[in-house]
This record gives C-alpha cells, sequence and structure tokens, in this order.
C-alpha cells in the first residue's frame, strides 16, 4: 500500500468524513497499531491479535505493529484502521425541557403526522421485524424505547457494553424515529414500535475505538449474523477519494453491504449533510450511502410548523420540501424522507411557547439521553429525555421504521423486494423533479 498517498486521502477525507454522524465536523486519525487486512483463503491469521474476524467478506481486523502485518503470509494487503473523532451530531439540534405526554407530544411531530403513520399502524406495528441501528448507542433505559439487549453489541470496547448512549444522544433520538413505543400515556411515536430494536455501538465518547471504520464493517456484518431486517446508518464518510486508499476502503465496505444484502438484511443510509451534489461530484465518493446495496436517504422537512401549530399561519415549505442542508443527486440518493429544515434568522430565533425558538418546530422530534460522568468524567449512567434535531440521520431511521412495516405484512420478502416496494409507492412531490428524492418522497401507507 505505500504507493498510495495517505496524507492526501486523509486531507481530503478528514474534513467532513461522516459527518460520521452524516453531516458532522470530524477529524479522521490513521491508526499505527489497527489495520484492515484481506486474508489469502485457507491461510489462518494465527500470527496477528485479531480484533474482528469478518470471513464472510475476506477480511479481519488485527491489532499489532505494520511490520508483523507486513510479514504475514495470510495477509494479501492491508490498509490502516481509521478512527473518527466527531462533534456536533446534528446539522441542528434543540433541548426540550419539559415532561413528554403522548398526545402533547404528537402534535409536535410532524414527520409521523405527514407520513401517516396511525393509518400504516391499522396494519402493522412491525411486528415479526427485527432492526438495527449502528450508531453512538441506543439507551435501553428510556422509558419510550424497548431495547433487546441480548443482541445488542458494544463494538469499541470502552467497557460500558452495549444499551448505552456512550457516544451521545444521537442513536438515541435515531431509534425512537424508527421504534419508539406507542403504548401508554407517555413519551413519542416511532413509526416501527413492536420491530425487534438492537443497538449497535460504534462510537465512544469514554475511551473506547471512537467510530473506527474496522467497526463499521464488522457491525454491518453482525446485522446479517443475527438476522437483522434492516439496518440503519445514520452515519457517513464525505468526500472519500474513489482511487488509491480510497479505492481499498470503498471495496471493504462494498464486499460488507452485498452480503448484508445477500443475507436479506436491508442498509438504509443517511445520504449527508453537506447540500453536495453527489451526482456530479468528480472523483469522490459518499460511504456508505453510495456503496453497493445501500438504500440512500435525503431530507426533507417544513419551514414554518411552529407558526402554524401555535399561530394557524401557512407554512413556508411543506414537510416534503427538501432540506436546505441535504446531500442530493438522482442517482445517488434513493428516497426523501423527513429529516428537518430550518431557518435562522429574527423570525426563527424567536422564542414561540416555553422559550422554544420557532425554528426548533421545523426539526424532528424525538427521544434522547444524555450520558451522565462523575467528577473524574467516567460514565455514571444517562438521563433519558426528548429533543429535536435534524439531518439526513434523522431521515433514514423513518425509513427504516417503514421497512420494518413492510417486512412484517411481506415476511417472505428479501432485502431488495423490500426496497422495491418502498420505491414503487414514493412519488416525488409536485413541483420537484428526482434530484433531491431519486424514486421519491416515502409513502409507508402505499407501501404496505
Amino acid at each position: 500500500m505505500a504507493g498510495h498517498n495517505r496524507r492526501t486521502f486523509l486531507k481530503l477525507s478528514g474534513s467532513v468524513l461522516g459527518g460520521a454522524f452524516a453531516g458532522s465536523t470530524v477529524v479522521a486519525a490513521e491508526r499505527s497499531d489497527r489495520f484492515i487486512v484481506k486474508t489469502e483463503e485457507e491461510k489462518r491469521l494465527s500470527d496477528l491479535d485479531i480484533v474482528f474476524d469478518l470471513p464472510e467478506i475476506g477480511c479481519a481486523v488485527v491489532r499489532g505493529s505494520e511490520s508483523d502485518v507486513q510479514q504475514s503470509r495470510a495477509v494479501k494487503s492491508y490498509a490502516p484502521d481509521l478512527e473518527i473523532e466527531t462533534a456536533d451530531p446534528s446539522v441542528k439540534s434543540q433541548a426540550y425541557e419539559g415532561e413528554a405526554v403522548d398526545d402533547e407530544s404528537y402534535a409536535y411531530q410532524w414527520d409521523k403526522q405527514d407520513l401517516d403513520v396511525p393509518t400504516a399502524h391499522q396494519t402493522t406495528k412491525g411486528e415479526g421485524t427485527r432492526l438495527a441501528v449502528i450508531d453512538s448507542g441506543v439507551d435501553a433505559s428510556h422509558p419510550d424505547l424497548e431495547v433487546n439487549t441480548d443482541l445488542s453489541r458494544d463494538f469499541t470496547g470502552d467497557s460500558l457494553g452495549a444499551g448505552v448512549p456512550g457516544g451521545g444522544d444521537h442513536g438515541t433520538h435515531v431509534a425512537g424515529i424508527a421504534a419508539a413505543q406507542t403504548a401508554g400515556t407517555t413519551g413519542v411515536a416511532g413509526t416501527a414500535p413492536a420491530t425487534d430494536l438492537v443497538d449497535y455501538r460504534v462510537f465512544s465518547d469514554f475511551g473506547g475505538t471512537n467510530g473506527a471504520f474496522s467497526i463499521l464493517l464488522a457491525a454491518v456484518v453482525q446485522a446479517a449474523r443475527d438476522d437483522c431486517d434492516v439496518a440503519n446508518l445514520s452515519l457517513g464518510a464525505y468526500p472519500i477519494p474513489r482511487e488509491g486508499l480510497g479505492s481499498f476502503y470503498g471495496g471493504m465496505v462494498n464486499k460488507a453491504m452485498t452480503y448484508a444484502n445477500k443475507e436479506g438484511t436491508l442498509l438504509v443510509i443517511s445520504a449527508g449533510n453537506e447540500a453536495a451534489d453527489l451526482q456530479h461530484d468528480g472523483n469522490v465518493i459518499s460511504l456508505p450511502n453510495e456503496g453497493a446495496q445501500a438504500l440512500s436517504v435525503a431530507a426533507t422537512g417544513p419551514v414554518g410548523y411552529g407558526y402554524a401549530l401555535f399561530a394557524g399561519e401557512d407554512l413556508e415549505a411543506s414537510p416534503e420540501s427538501p432540506s436546505n442542508y441535504t446531500n442530493y443527486g438522482t442517482n445517488a440518493v434513493d428516497l426523501a424522507a423527513p429529516g428537518g429544515d430550518y431557518r435562522i434568522n429574527d423570525r426563527y430565533l424567536a422564542p414561540l411557547v416555553d422559550e422554544i425558538p420557532a425554528y426548533a418546530w421545523d426539526l424532528v422530534f424525538n427521544t434522547v439521553s444524555t450520558p451522565l460522568t462523575d467528577d473524574d468524567g467516567n460514565y455514571v449512567g444517562s438521563e433519558p429525555g426528548y429533543a429535536w434535531k435534524a439531518g439526513t440521520s434523522m431521515a433514514a431511521p423513518n425509513v427504516a421504521g417503514a421497512a420494518a412495516l413492510v417486512k412484517s405484512v411481506n415476511p417472505d420478502y428479501n432485502a431488495n423486494q423490500l426496497e422495491s416496494a418502498l420505491k414503487r409507492a414514493a412519488d416525488v412531490p409536485d413541483g420537484y423533479d428526482k434530484t433531491y428524492y431519486g424514486s421519491g418522497y416515502l409513502n409507508i401507507v402505499d407501501a404496505l
């Protein structure tokens, strides 16, 4: 691999490598002690310390020096693992300080209203399906979430385990959009509340391996191993060069995603928040949403929902309108779904109710959970709550939840059939073209 310019790769991809949570500001660090290796068939890596063994895709993640990797006869080729440090994992967010009550909170959920989720729930709530959230951790103690902690896994090795928001509140918000419970008198609605929700945590703020490229591969493979019908990845890296090391990383992502798809796991992935034209952006690629078998989701959102809700004014933009930050591209995006939008000016910074600024109501309202620490910075628990966030990170789980509903009523569907059903039911809104929508805007009821 010495012929590749690693410095150029890191400089290019590190500027926005992901929004590891799609759209966040990140820094990518090349690991000198962990490597992703392609393995020679029928040769065992007995001379290396294996972190993740992924024979399904012909690779492994190993710990050790580069010289050890070079000397191993079982290694065909390799590249250093990349670890990602993130900041501000959503395009825009706003905390909610009050007590969420089901009826009141549903009024805030313009996304579920526009998708007519209650009508879909008359047919199914996702019974008999399994949905994985590959993210910063889903708080299993949140009263509005029911998490399969037996299958959930921590891929970061920070000793906190799974079912905790060890990488921040992003994953709990994503999980709530897909699968928040609808029974009882408190909380918010998820799209598929009866699905079997699994937490695959790949980010850590507490000393673990944070957002490494290798653990993304491992989590995707694990979703297939655990018979997940859908896996949501509200994360990504952009821009990555298509050549050199970018080709190596892209090839490994494609192998993992192709394997998952073949095993019946539909991968629903956020398109990213850079307002980039992925169709005409040169010799770079956005991963994993432009990887093999990805269902890439762009974001839409209203402008003025708070003023419509509390003052009876007309919306400035409908919930189906493309969000100002969303990535786009006719052949790079497969569907669009509610992810939230916002305007930041005097009108939208002004508070409407309970000192909440007007822009917040145009974001997506759902579950969050704040990590709590002691004086030494050690994780000691979490504080469940609710908040607004916007991003393609929020659009993807609306689609992932919809996929679980479709799978529930069509249990024999494979991953491609699930995706096809969602695409066939979608339409491009009047006045727009496929650039921001791919097949169209998510229509759950017709997909069922």
